[in-house]
């Protein structure tokens, strides 16, 4: 028999491996499916991950279980999935603070956005002014006219951190209006609302949350302004920010989406991605997502998704190139 040429030799082997390919997608998944949660049990993070796992198991035919991994903003658990095999057994669950900010802000993080690849965003979090409630400011039009006379004592706003999504904004907020704030870094949400509310700090940028709503309720604070384009339909009593005059076109949103590392085969993303979007459309899994002050995420084609991700990246990658976020 006539020995193969090497051209001949290069087609047969690229010809097994797409059909090996089309076979591990056909049968994937064969074992339960891993997802990956970058934060402790009990957080709004693993609250939205644990909504998805039984009815995302079904469609997919395995079971979907939790992972929690906590620790370096959220990279560790990103590393990670990085470093498993990537073949859809492992998906994370990631936002902009995981892995497009963290590389910004912290020298030890090695990973960067393009390592991953979305294959669909699950949730949309509310973004709100939240403010202390004897500051004389009731929208954030009158917030931002208070630190311009504020002069040489400049207003206070928390974060969760220095290249933390809410540090950033209120940077962008600053270089737009004009005006100059004074940053206070807390470790988490929980210290910072319960200092919003006895009042040594002004103000901050914050997801909206039913603690936020109750201490809003009891008097402790107040609510001012909502950073999405339009209210959100969770929140209708709240202004959008852009309904003012000072931040025209100002619009921010907290997402979270299911990803996986970007070499895995385009076949078992494909059948992520299907999946992903059949749990979307599930009223179990919205009404529950709404529960926890979360709306599910639009319907989205891969495409739509990637094109989604690179300008979600390049936007905050600009705002902390402005503000000369160095790694620390």
């Amino acid at each position: 028999m006539k020995p193969l040429s090497r051209p001949s030799r290069t087609l047969l082997l690229a010809g097994l491996m797409l059909a090996a390919s089309t076979a591990f997608a056909q049968t994937y998944p064969t074992k339960p499916v891993s997802l990956m949660v970058p934060y402790p049990a009990g957080g709004p993070s693993d609250a939205a991950a644990r909504i998805f796992t039984v009815p995302l198991g079904k469609e997919l035919g395995q079971q979907v279980v939790v992972e929690n991994l906590g620790g370096v903003s959220g990279a560790m658990a990103a590393q990670k999935v990085l470093a498993a095999p990537a073949d859809g057994y492992y998906i994370f669950q990631g936002s902009p603070n995981e892995v497009i900010l963290s590389p910004l802000a912290n020298a030890a993080v090695k990973l960067k956005a393009e390592d991953f690849r979305l294959v669909h965003p699950v949730t949309d979090a509310v973004m709100v002014f939240v403010a202390r409630k004897d500051l004389p400011a009731n929208t954030v039009d009158e917030l931002i006219a208070l630190a311009r006379k504020s002069g040489d004592a400049p207003l206070s706003y928390g974060s969760v951190g220095v290249g933390s999504l809410y540090h950033l904004i209120l940077e962008s907020v600053q270089q737009q209006a004009g005006i100059k704030l004074m940053h206070a870094p807390y470790k988490g949400n929980a210290p910072l609302l319960q200092d919003i509310g006895g009042g040594q700090v002004d103000f901050a940028v914050l997801v909206y949350s039913a603690a936020m709503g109750a201490l809003a309720e009891q008097g402790r604070l107040k609510v001012i302004g909502q950073l999405g384009a339009q209210r959100s339909e969770l929140l209708k009593n709240v202004p959008a920010v852009s309904e003012g005059k000072e931040l025209k076109n100002f619009s921010y949103k907290i997402w979270s989406g299911f990803m996986v590392p970007k070499n895995t085969p385009e076949e078992v993303v494909q059948r992520l991605h299907k999946a992903i979007g059949a749990t979307l459309k599930d009223p179990t899994v919205r009404a529950q997502l709404a529960a926890q002050t979360q709306v599910a995420s639009a319907p989205m084609s891969l495409a739509e998704s990637a094109k989604f991700f690179e300008a979600e990246t390049a936007r905050y990658r600009s705002i902390a190139k402005s503000i000369n976020l160095q790694p620390q």
